[in-house]
């Protein structure tokens, strides 16, 4: 199996598939990848898949990830963020690498930790998923009992609750209630590419601001 990954190269935007590979096969795979890669993985109970992000993708996945640590710090919410590290869970042969993902009520259960085993840590309690390469694995993160999933696609956001071990869409976020999350940051994402990201996350800031302001009036 090792020689055969070796041996492929996986173009942006296209996904390879193992299946059979057992828990062991995918724990050293892991390992021999190394975490400094552009390919992300997903382990669904045998099968393994292998994706390179398009350009477009990782673009998206920085400037939402932006504007999600932006409204956290507004908010004066503590957070720790923690990219696409690889989650897994051995009893329920589930591994995923989110786009992006966040502890914010378990924030304090995993500061400071680099390696997280869902067999003892909490999961994430937002992740974050680009699928303009049709990657996200939504009952991975089911299993995994990510509470809330972000999905990003064709220039619009959609907002997943987990509801007794499924994924129900949501017009709103609970971590942010009173905000139009899914309307105001695909808008400012345009923004982004066309005005400029540092002007742009201004504006985004001061529109958080505002909302906090009228909320407490």
């Amino acid at each position: 199996m090792l020689l055969e990954l070796k041996r492929i190269d996986v173009p942006p935007g296209h996904k390879v598939r193992f299946t059979d590979v057992s828990w062991l096969e995918f724990e050293t795979i892991l390992e021999e990848l190394g975490e400094h890669r552009a390919a992300r993985i997903a382990y669904d109970r045998g099968t393994l898949e292998i994706m390179t992000p398009l350009p477009e993708h990782e673009v998206d996945k920085v400037f939402i990830g932006d504007f999600i640590k932006a409204l956290l710090e507004e908010l004066d919410i503590e957070f720790y963020p923690l990219g696409s590290t690889t989650f897994k869970n051995e009893l329920m042969k589930q591994g995923i690498e989110p786009d992006d993902c966040f502890y914010i009520e378990n924030e304090a259960a995993v500061r400071g930790k680099d390696r997280l085993d869902l067999t003892s840590d909490p999961p994430p309690d937002l992740a974050l998923e680009i699928d303009v390469t049709s990657r996200t694995h939504p009952k991975i993160y089911a299993a995994l009992g990510v509470p809330e999933l972000w999905r990003f696609e064709k220039g619009k956001l959609q907002i997943n609750l987990l509801e007794s071990g499924q994924y129900v869409e949501s017009e709103l976020s609970p971590h942010f209630p009173n905000l139009p999350i899914k309307e105001i940051i695909p808008e400012y994402l345009k923004r982004v590419k066309t005005e400029g990201r540092n002007k742009t996350m201004k504006a985004f800031r001061t529109w958080v601001k505002e909302q906090i302001a009228n909320a407490d009036v």
